[in-house]
């Protein structure tokens, strides 16, 4: 018996091929659930790594998948519910960010806490205008 262990990701795969539409998402559901989110440091520099011109196409590709998961309005585990709605989205990205850690600098947790500090500010209004520098490390 062969098992697919797929079904469900199609929404996201499709939405990863889209980098300005998981880019404008994004913000969107990063502002509606912030501050309920123990992993947002995390999220916040794959998708700066995500967006990093200088990022591998494969590594951007990957992330932007984890990424195009997390703003689904429909997964595995449904957002609203309580202590269970983000398991399922912190599980797909701590992969992520497992297999690629190697490539989310410094100065994408940089870029990360910067944009949790501003949270209140800037932060909530979208991303800064461009992803961090290239930076060695």
């Amino acid at each position: 018996m062969v098992v697919d262990f797929t079904v469900g990701f199609g929404p996201a795969e499709r939405l990863a091929k889209r980098p300005n539409e998981v880019r404008k998402r994004f913000w969107a559901a990063f502002k509606r659930v912030a501050a309920k989110l123990p992993f947002a440091e995390d999220l916040l520099a794959a998708y700066y790594c995500a967006f990093d011109r200088t990022t591998p196409r494969h590594v951007q590709a990957a992330l932007l998948g984890a990424l195009a998961y997390f703003i689904l309005p429909f997964d595995f585990a449904p957002d609203m519910l309580p202590l269970l709605g983000f398991t399922d989205d912190a599980a797909v990205l701590a992969a992520a960010i497992r297999a690629l850690s190697s490539h989310i600098r410094p100065a994408h947790r940089a870029a990360a806490r910067e944009a949790l500090a501003r949270n209140g500010e800037a932060a909530a209004d979208g991303p800064p205008a461009s992803p961090p520098p290239a930076a060695e490390g």
